[in-house]
C-alpha cells in the first residue's frame, strides 16, 4: 500500500503539535474552547440534523394529557376518557439510549497538514463536535484511539464530565505506534459492543487492510466512515527537487516534483486509494464522507445528517 507524506527543505508541512507541549492551563484552555465551539455549532446547527439522523431504538409511554384537535385519534385513552367523560390521549417519547463509538486514527500520517490545519486537528475537532452532539441528545459516547494496536479505550458513558474528558484524550493521546492497521480498532469494537451501536471510524484510511472486518461490522451496527485528507495528499507542488518522507516508516526519498511522470503517478495512488476506500465502505453497506483540511466539515455533516434523516 502506498503511502505519503511531505516533508521537504524548500517545502514545509505544519510542525507537529507533541502532547507534551501543552500544560495543564494550555490544555484546560484548549478543551474549554472546543467545549465552546462545538456547542455553538450544536446548539445551532446539529440538534434536529443530529436527533433525526440517528433514531432511538423506538417509543415509549410517557402520560395521558386530554385530547387537542389534530391529535391521532389512535392513540385516544378510552378507559381513562370513559372515567372522566372527556378525551384523553396518551403521548409517546422517543427511547434514545443510542450507543455512539469513535474510532479514532492517531498513527503518524495524521500528523501531516499544509493548509489550515492537520489532519489529526480535524479529527480532534469533528470528534469533540460529535461528542457534544451525542451528549446533548442523551446519547452514550465511547472512543477507541488506534495506530497498529488499539491505543486507549474510553467506556461509553453519558454526561458533560464524560464529554470533556474525552476531548482531553483527543487533544493529549500520543501513541506508541506510527503505523496503522485499522483491523484492530475494528476487531476490539466488535468484542467491546454487544448492542447495536453508531459507530465513525475517524482516519485518513491511507491503510488497505479493513475490508473483510469493515464487512462484519456493516451487518451488526451503523457505519459511518470519515475520511480525512490533505490538498497536498491529492497533488504535489511543483517546487524542484523534494525530500519526501512516509511518517511511519520514516523513510525517505529524493524526487522531481516537476516530472510529469511523478505528479502522475502521485495522483493516480492517491484517486486508487479514493475508489479502495469507496468500494470497501460500499460492500460493507456503511456510510463515507471525504472532507478536506480546507474544507467546511461542519456544512459537510449537517448535509449529511440531513440526507439521512
Amino acid at each position: 500500500m502506498f503511502k505519503k507524506k511531505i516533508n521537504t527543505e524548500n517545502l514545509q508541512a505544519t510542525e507537529p503539535i507533541l502532547s507534551d507541549e501543552l500544560d495543564g492551563v494550555a490544555m484546560m484552555r484548549k478543551v474549554r474552547e472546543l467545549e465552546i465551539k462545538s456547542k455553538k455549532i450544536t446548539t445551532h446547527l446539529f440538534t434536529g440534523e443530529y436527533h433525526s439522523a440517528f433514531k432511538g431504538k423506538g417509543m415509549s409511554f410517557r402520560e395521558v394529557r386530554e385530547y387537542y384537535a389534530g391529535d391521532d385519534v389512535r392513540f385516544i385513552d378510552w378507559n381513562v376518557s370513559a372515567r372522566f367523560s372527556q378525551p384523553f390521549t396518551k403521548v409517546f417519547e422517543e427511547e434514545r439510549e443510542l450507543c455512539i463509538y469513535l474510532l479514532v486514527d492517531t498513527s503518524a500520517s495524521n500528523l501531516f497538514g499544509t493548509v489550515q490545519s492537520r489532519k489529526r486537528d480535524m479529527l480532534t475537532e469533528i470528534g469533540a463536535l460529535l461528542t457534544f452532539s451525542a451528549i446533548n441528545n442523551n446519547d452514550k459516547v465511547g472512543v477507541i484511539f488506534f495506530s497498529d494496536k488499539v491505543e486507549k479505550f474510553i467506556p461509553p458513558k453519558k454526561g458533560r464530565q464524560h464529554a470533556l474528558y474525552i476531548v482531553r484524550q483527543l487533544l493529549s493521546t500520543t501513541p506508541v505506534g506510527k503505523s496503522t492497521k485499522m483491523e484492530e480498532a475494528i476487531k476490539f469494537f466488535n468484542k467491546a459492543t454487544r448492542q447495536k451501536s453508531i459507530a465513525f471510524l475517524m482516519s485518513d484510511f491511507v491503510d488497505a487492510v479493513y475490508e473483510n472486518d469493515l464487512k462484519v461490522i456493516g451487518g451488526r451496527h451503523d457505519v459511518i466512515g470519515l475520511r480525512v485528507y490533505d490538498k497536498m495528499d491529492m497533488q504535489l507542488p511543483e517546487a524542484g527537487l523534494l525530500v519526501v518522507q512516509d511518517f511511519e516508516t520514516g523513510n525517505q526519498k529524493l524526487i522531481d516534483s516537476n516530472d510529469e511522470l511523478v505528479q502522475y503517478t502521485y495522483k493516480k495512488r492517491f484517486i486508487e486509494q479514493s475508489d479502495w476506500c469507496k468500494n470497501y465502505f460500499r460492500k460493507a453497506g456503511a456510510d463515507l464522507l471525504h472532507i478536506r483540511t480546507d474544507e467546511d466539515y461542519v456544512k459537510i455533516l449537517q448535509q449529511f445528517f440531513i440526507k439521512r434523516s
